[in-house]
């Protein structure tokens, strides 16, 4: 008990305070999406469910010592292409989006990718301890990267935006470990001659995307209309907002996705641009609570593990609220702790658990 009361004593507090305020906000913008047919609809309370089993989880991970997954990457490895391979068994992968990227329980559907994304910076965090000193050679460079290229290419067969978010990932992890910048900019390159016969291999919507990007004017492009649709949405909100469950464009329906990859269009039409900033004041808190735990890590295993989480929250906030402003492609990416989605929410508290883990255990106390 002594054990459990010192890890809550010495938690990060402002860290879980701000996640609590994004979960209150996440689950009143959800309940004003589905307003018309009233608030408690079965979205809001699957997304309270998730983050009570999340909180769950938190606790479990927060609980063991983070240093015991270290040596079992191997396993981890195996477990990460097995989730990823399941959608493509019949009857249990499902469709959705344009992607298979889903598996279906009958009673819910998960997505496989969401839960890879922490067994990845655990599989990273352990090689990337052991092999720090080879990404000085483009050899070492490149062994790294056909670690983490299975679990990378299998995604971007079927989700070009998750498989971004693991490539930051494996990105924000090498730069921390000390990759020579001479030998990373060999790779970017490499990277570079790679990238026109990989946009041949894209799917038809994938490319759709892309082009949209390139070409914001052109509204028969579904993604350029969707963006459109999310830029009125935040303009009409002004500085105030149009207040809480009074949004024009989100009851008429004109938002797309509205409660999952277009939420801040929601937020800032209804609590407008203080309700916007606010919510970007959260994720700046959060992330410099995240950052000082990687700097104060006991391990570099520990530092490693924050600054892979530390990588994949910052660019999932950033890419989606810029694509809500067209300042950056759709791709479906949610907005992490306010998006809706069971499986998004629980892979965020098992990657806050990893977090307040190296954090608590940084403070040189006697467990």
């Amino acid at each position: 008990m002594n054990y459990f009361l010192n890890l809550l004593k010495n938690i990060d507090k402002v860290a879980l305070t701000v996640v609590g305020i994004l979960a209150v906000i996440s689950v009143l913008m959800i309940g004003s999406t589905q307003i018309s047919s009233g608030f408690w609809s079965r979205d809001v309370i699957v997304q309270i469910g998730a983050y009570v089993i999340g909180l769950i989880l938190l606790t479990f991970i927060l609980y063991i010592n983070y240093s015991i997954f270290n040596g079992t990457g191997k396993y981890l490895y195996i477990l990460a292409i097995a989730l990823l391979l399941l959608v493509y068994v019949p009857g249990l992968g499902l469709e959705q989006y344009g992607s298979r990227a889903w598996i279906n329980l009958g009673f819910t559907t998960v997505q496989p990718s969401e839960f890879v994304k922490v067994l990845f910076v655990l599989i990273m965090a352990e090689y990337l301890n052991k092999h720090h000193e080879d990404l000085y050679s483009f050899k070492g460079l490149m062994k790294s990267a056909i670690v983490a290229a299975p679990i990378i290419v299998i995604i971007l067969k079927e989700d070009f935006g998750s498989a971004l978010v693991f490539a930051v990932i494996w990105l924000a992890m090498i730069f921390f470990a000390g990759v020579s910048m001479k030998v990373f900019a060999k790779f970017i390159v490499l990277v570079m001659a790679c990238i026109p016969p990989m946009y041949l291999l894209m799917a038809d919507y994938q490319k759709e995307r892309i082009s949209a990007f390139l070409h914001p004017s052109n509204l028969s492009l579904g993604s350029n209309y969707q963006v459109w649709e999310s830029k009125i949405a935040i303009g009409s909100g002004g500085v105030f907002g149009q207040g809480l469950f009074k949004g024009s464009q989100k009851a008429l329906d004109f938002i797309p996705v509205q409660k999952s990859d277009f939420i801040f269009s929601v937020i800032v039409e209804e609590l407008g641009l203080i309700g916007g900033a606010v919510v970007i004041g959260l994720f700046t808190i959060l992330l410099v609570r995240f950052m000082r735990a990687a700097i104060n890590a006991y391990d570099l295993y520990g530092a490693l593990i924050v600054v892979g989480f530390i990588g994949m929250f910052i660019f999932q906030i950033f890419e989606n609220i810029a694509m809500t402003m067209g300042l950056m492609p759709v791709t479906g990416i949610t907005l992490p702790f306010l998006s809706y989605g069971g499986t998004s929410i629980l892979s965020n508290m098992m990657a806050l658990g990893f977090i307040l883990s190296v954090s608590v255990r940084s403070k040189g106390i006697n467990f």
